[in-house]
């Protein structure tokens, strides 16, 4: 450092003491480390003299007291030894299922400051961030897939010393499920019905109701149940083979002709089924057993034959009579009625057509005195098995149905302007007929066109043939007759005969004739001419407006189109996005306190030594079912022999060399877990098993050494250990 006194520039220089301190001053008083401080091993406060001297020899001397900072460089690990752990099932949530605890070497001595989260996709548990209090946080029902099956539960355990991408160490632990008694035994369907002859032999199984019920509990006596308490009206006809069998029989035949018999068709039982294990839940069963009547009667009309009379004018679709008919069994059989034969006409194959349910005849087709009188046709009642028959009648009543019908019907013609009053007009005579009417009951009178009443006809009634003739002469010249065409509109009756009473209420027909005449008038008449015209129509092809909608939805559909179009378009290319994903890109960035570059792989082999290891404990493997022996210590298995005790505690220590590029070091491990069956064994790839495991006689002294190609670092063995820290 240079500093300005009088005008000149003095140079100054920096020493420090002591030189066991790892700082030293530069000349310019920079301050620097001369080795990488680490403050979970050096100390953490250093005290440094430093002594400032000028061209004169002057000095001054101070000291500098330099604190080390404790940074985050350590990873936590876990504390908590334990990776098993069992809870019953339909646990509340917030039950504790385990508390987990680790430590972060950066904290020293003092209260880790740690964050827990559960990596795992798991819905059935949560764990405290702050406490690593594993608890239950969904329903666990193990009586439901996937636990039904599988009744373990893996949880991986992260533990991290900062919030936000601090270090961080996993465990994996597992929770296994016990199965309570927690569901009643379900029968489906719940409700039976069946049904049954009368008479039916006694002892016969009418149900066997296990084969529809079962318990969804997972295991016994959990799931096992029984069948008690049969009870309903008339449930003494009825019984229970066993409890356990669940069949239920015919105790007594039923015979519903029997006076002594209640009449009853469905008897109503129920029977309930209870778990054998407490809290012997139940569920009741309801059965329902029709006794089907036997058919042993035959039906019975009310009468051998039936008559009805029909007016002929009744409308078609209308009923004209009915037939009823009944059986003597009991309950009475359900009879249908059908016509069998008969009851046609010329024109209509089936002229009446009976309710096959109540017997009600209908007709089809109008009926015709004129031509047929008496119609005769056969019914049947049926009970489905057995039939009976009876003839019916249906009189047709005469009714005045008939109009008259007059020729000619239309007639034009023409006459003089001259012709005298009394004149039969053309020598015009009108002759009628009626089906159903007498001759001279024929009336005849000009409703419409008679302008002045210049005609009539003669006879007016009693006679079925008429003339036309003029009644009055035509006057054009004074003015009083200006029409030169008269239409006549002639209204024919037939109620001549009727008196005025029966005319009111008696149907009355009537028929008509039109007449068109024409006057000619004498050559000295003037006649008045209209002026004809000429209608000209112009069609054009335009929309109307109110036809606005036309274009308005041909648009509308058009943009609809291009969007339907549109939308298509996307999810083809999302889709095709999601069918080829972009190539994975190099992270430029390289992470904290990650090395350089990953270590070779390199060749392990493992050595494990067998000291007297002793199995003091016993359990059963939850997959095979087969009992197995452990040590307490090691963790060691063996498959347990019927016939060997219990040993005490002993140890078993394993070693493990690694030679790498870089050199040799030694490592303790704890001894994977890992089960399997005899059946199912691994490749001589995966890490050396116990010396005392299931698949392995005990008081071998050595175990054979394995080798394989270590994985590079940044990837971990799937084991339920933990590997201590260096």
């Amino acid at each position: 450092m240079n500093v300005l006194c009088f005008g000149e520039i003095w140079q100054l220089k920096y020493s420090s003491l002591p030189e066991s301190v790892p700082f030293q001053v530069l000349e310019n008083g920079d301050i620097i480390s001369r080795k990488k401080i680490d403050y979970e091993k050096d100390p953490h406060c250093y005290f440094l003299n430093i002594t400032v001297t000028d061209p004169e020899g002057l000095n001054s001397t101070r000291t500098v007291n330099i604190n080390i900072i404790n940074i985050d460089d350590e990873s936590p690990y876990f504390t908590t030894k334990q990776r098993i752990y069992r809870i019953p099932e339909e646990q509340s949530p917030g039950t504790v299922v385990a508390n987990i605890t680790a430590k972060d070497p950066d904290d020293e001595d003092s209260p880790s400051r740690l964050f827990y989260s559960i990596q795992s996709s798991d819905t059935y548990f949560s764990i405290n961030p702050s406490t690593g209090v594993l608890q239950v946080t969904g329903r666990i029902d193990r009586d439901v897939l996937p636990l039904q099956l599988h009744p373990n539960i893996s949880v991986i355990v992260r533990v991290e010393d900062s919030p936000h991408g601090g270090h961080s160490s996993e465990m994996e632990i597992t929770v296994i499920i016990g199965d309570i008694n927690d569901n009643p035994p379900e029968c489906n369907p719940s409700t039976f019905r069946k049904e049954i002859n009368e008479n039916s032999t006694a002892g016969i199984v009418l149900l066997d109701l296990r084969n529809s019920c079962k318990d969804i509990d997972a295991d016994p006596p959990n799931n096992l149940f029984r069948f008690t308490g049969l009870s309903g009206f008339g449930s003494n006809n009825f019984a229970l083979e066993s409890a356990e069998s669940g069949r239920l029989v015919m105790a007594e035949s039923i015979d519903l002709e029997n006076p002594s018999n209640p009449g009853v068709e469905v008897y109503s039982l129920t029977v309930r089924v209870q778990d054998i294990a407490s809290p012997n839940y139940s569920n009741t069963i309801y059965i329902y057993i029709r006794i089907k009547p036997v058919n042993e009667f035959f039906p019975v009309f009310s009468s051998l034959s039936y008559e009805f009379n029909v007016p002929e004018i009744t409308k078609v679709g209308s009923s004209i009579g009915k037939v009823t008919a009944s059986d003597a069994d009991r309950p009475p059989s359900v009879i249908t009625y059908s016509i069998i034969a008969g009851g046609g006409t010329k024109d209509y194959t089936n002229a009446f057509w009976i309710n096959p349910i109540n017997g009600d005849v209908k007709i089809l087709a109008r009926l015709d005195y004129e031509t047929t009188q008496k119609h005769f046709f056969t019914v049947q009642a049926s009970d489905q098995e057995k039939t009976a028959t009876a003839s019916v009648t249906v009189n047709v009543l005469e009714v005045n149905d008939e109009e008259p019908v007059c020729s000619p019907k239309f007639y034009s013609f023409q006459i003089p302007v001259s012709l005298a009053a009394g004149t039969n007009v053309n020598g015009f005579r009108i002759q009628c007929q009626d089906r159903d009417s007498d001759p001279r009951s024929f009336r005849y009178f000009i409703e419409e066109g008679n302008v002045n009443n210049h005609f009539t006809f003669s006879p007016v009634a009693g006679s079925n043939t008429s003339q036309l003739i003029l009644a009055s002469p035509f006057d054009y010249e004074s003015g009083l007759d200006m029409k030169w065409i008269y239409r006549l509109r002639v209204y024919i009756t037939d109620d001549n005969l009727l008196s005025a009473k029966n005319k009111a209420t008696h149907l009355v027909k009537t028929g008509t004739v039109t007449l068109s005449i024409r006057v000619i008038p004498n050559p000295t008449t003037v006649t008045t001419t209209t002026p004809g015209f000429t209608v000209v129509t112009k069609r054009e092809n335009l929309y109307l407006d109110s036809a606005w909608y036309v274009p308005f939805v041909t648009t509308l559909g058009s943009l609809l189109l291009l969007g339907l179009l549109g939308h298509l378009g996307v999810l083809l290319a999302r889709w095709l996005c999601a069918r080829c994903p972009p190539a994975p890109r190099a992270d430029s960035t390289p992470l904290i306190n990650t090395p350089d570059k990953k270590k070779p792989k390199k060749e392990v082999a493992l050595e494990m030594i067998k000291l007297s290891t002793v199995f003091d404990g016993e359990a059963r493997d939850p997959v095979t079912g087969k009992m197995y022996e452990f040590n307490t210590q090691s963790g060691a298995r063996r498959w347990k022999k019927s016939n060997e005790p219990l040993q005490p505690t002993a140890a078993m220590q394993v070693m493990s060399s690694a030679t790498g590029n870089s050199g040799q070091e030694t490592d303790r491990a704890e001894v994977p877990i890992k089960k399997e069956t005899s059946e199912k064994r691994e490749e001589p790839r995966e890490v050396a098993r116990p010396s005392a495991g299931p698949s392995q006689a005990p008081g071998q002294d050595r175990v054979k050494v394995l080798k394989w190609k270590e994985e590079p670092e940044d990837r971990k063995l799937p084991s339920t250990a933990q590997q201590p820290r260096q």
